[in-house]
């Protein structure tokens, strides 16, 4: 129970003194502190259109946060989840421009599609460590850079005629929802919540209910002892990759099929990946960890796009804050050891 607190008290604490530097900063550039935050506030709460977009900025997050985390149990670090969201995104919107079908049978070939290149994308540096002992952080980062270029030529080439965006979906393939749009006036929202959610929760059964679960977190934690108890320690590699790939190619789904309802060339990447990284990490790897920080992270976001309209405070005073509770969560062991030795001196 002791850890348990332990582990929520450093997110916490790391978001307070995030916060509590967002505020320093703002003061020592002329800003009102409490004219920022409120504004900050209101973006996320303010309007039930914003409530509708910053649940909409949640939904990718949760699902490049949980492929983030998926890898982290294992004991990889994927660095490419940006790259499979690109193929998953790509994916899905060609499946659902190419043809018309009812919405029970094109949605989900749709996002089946995402999956299995997101999931093919994440297994090949999965089967270069495991084979060759390549690390997957130098391999998932180049495969960021193939995912981008590659798409954009699949997007310009193949998928239409040498234009720089796609045709807009077809109904069927869509996550878009009138009866949403109308309840959050006419915001992005789709119904890709409600999948990210599920995803969440069968993250923690694979992990926590299966026997394959049991190995996946064996290997993370010592390889060498999960092989000794007769676990393939190669096999698990590949098939944690595999997943979390299927996790960030889901995602790019959410984009394509809800967000935009399109593809297009991009000149550089879209960040959701890569704030992926920041979720899993401020939500301990943890399934409801991830939707926890997810909520705070994309609320962030969207509330920071308010701060400049209504208080003239920067929206980049937000990406600071972020990458200042990022930091403190990445030094957790100087957090925690100060908590030790708070609790130590309470004892004397």
């Amino acid at each position: 129970m002791i850890n348990r607190l332990s582990h929520l008290a450093v997110p916490l604490i790391a978001i307070i003194l995030g916060l509590a530097a967002g505020a320093v900063i703002m003061l020592a550039s002329g800003y009102n502190v409490a004219s920022g935050y409120s504004a900050l506030w209101n973006g996320i709460f303010g309007e039930v259109y914003y409530i509708g977009e910053t649940i909409r900025q949640i939904t990718p997050y949760i699902l490049s946060g949980l492929a983030v985390a998926f890898a982290f149990r294992t004991g990889l670090f994927n660095i490419g989840v940006e790259g499979q969201l690109l193929v998953g995104w790509t994916a899905a919107v060609w499946v659902g421009t190419s043809f018309d079908a009812p919405a029970y049978i094109h949605l989900p070939l749709a996002l089946l599609a995402a999956a299995a290149a997101g999931g093919i994308w994440g297994l090949i540096p999965g089967f270069l460590k495991a084979r060759f002992f390549v690390h997957e952080v130098i391999v998932t980062i180049m495969m960021n850079y193939i995912a981008l270029h590659l798409t954009n030529y699949l997007i310009s080439d193949v998928m239409t005629d040498h234009r720089d965006k796609t045709g807009k979906i077809h109904e069927s393939a869509s996550l878009r929802s009138p009866f949403l749009e109308q309840l959050t006036d006419y915001s992005r929202l789709h119904w890709g919540i409600l999948i990210a959610l599920f995803m969440a929760v069968f993250m923690w059964f694979i992990i926590h209910k299966t026997k394959s679960g049991f190995e996946f977190r064996a290997v993370g934690f010592n390889q060498h002892a999960a092989q000794y108890a007769g676990m393939s320690v190669r096999k698990n590699m590949m098939y944690a990759m595999m997943i979390s790939g299927a996790f960030a190619g889901l995602a790019g789904a959410m984009e394509g099929l809800g967000t935009f309802q399109y593809a297009a060339v991009k000149g550089a990447f879209t960040g959701v990946g890569f704030d992926g990284i920041a979720v899993a990490l401020l939500g301990g790897s943890t399934a409801i960890g991830v939707v926890l920080a997810a909520c705070l992270l994309g609320g962030l976001k969207v509330g920071a796009l308010n701060m400049p309209i209504e208080s003239g405070v920067p929206s980049e005073v937000v990406d600071i804050v972020i990458a200042i509770i990022i930091l403190f969560v990445a030094s957790s062991y100087a957090i925690r050891l100060i908590l030790d030795k708070l609790k130590n001196k309470g004892a004397k």
